[in-house]
Parts: C-alpha cells; sequence; structure tokens
C-alpha cells in the first residue's frame, strides 16, 4: 500500500536532534528538520540511492511519502512482521537518530 506516511517523533529521535542542535548551536525547529532528512535520506538512499528527499515535520510528526521500492520495501516489512508501515519506518528513522552527531565520530584507540 503506498502513499505518505505519517511518523511520531519519538523521544530518542528527539533526543538526537537535541544533541544536534548543541553540537552546531542551531535552533530546536531546524534541527529536526535537519535529523528528519539525514534519517529519511539514508533510508531512501539505501533502497533506491536517491540523493535528496521531500518531507515536512510538523505537530509533533513527520510526514513523508516514500518512493516506490521504498513503499514496497516497507510493506514487505510489516507484512512480515506483523506491525503497519508507519512503526517500520518510525523504527529506521530511530535507527538513524543518533547518526552524525560528534560521538559517532569518535575512532577507538
Amino acid at each position: 500500500m503506498s502513499g505518505p506516511v505519517e511518523i511520531p517523533l519519538s523521544e530518542r529521535f528527539r533526543r538526537g536532534a537535541d544533541r544536534w542542535a548543541e553540537e552546531r548551536v542551531m535552533a530546536e525547529d531546524a534541527a529536526l528538520e535537519a535529523k528528519a532528512e539525514q534519517a529519511l535520506l539514508e533510508i531512501e538512499h539505501l533502497a533506491t540511492g536517491a540523493e535528496t528527499v521531500e518531507f515536512d515535520v510538523d505537530e509533533g510528526a513527520i510526514r513523508y511519502e516514500p518512493s516506490p521500492e521504498l513503499s514496497a520495501f516497507l510493506d514487505a516489512q510489516a507484512d512480515e512482521t506483523g506491525v503497519d508501515r508507519e512503526t517500520v519506518l518510525l523504527l529506521y528513522v530511530d535507527l538513524f537518530a543518533g547518526a552524525f552527531l560528534s560521538e559517532d565520530s569518535v575512532v577507538p584507540e
């Protein structure tokens, strides 16, 4: 089932955006948008090779229309796991919430 997906901004996602805002001295809204773009772009790129994504962050949720390829992947994952596609996308977005932070680039000794 293709079409737009709306996922809530989880606490994990908000914490990642807060850390992003602190590290880059930026407003909370800008950090939420930046983290949403990073997460969605990583997910879409893995599915299709895309280099841009269009989405909205508003009222505590991300609204995004996945590509047909990503949509098919989300639907397959939803069928396999028994959860809805919004939850599947939320789990992937949350996975990338902490990526690209300064501690993410620390190399072990």
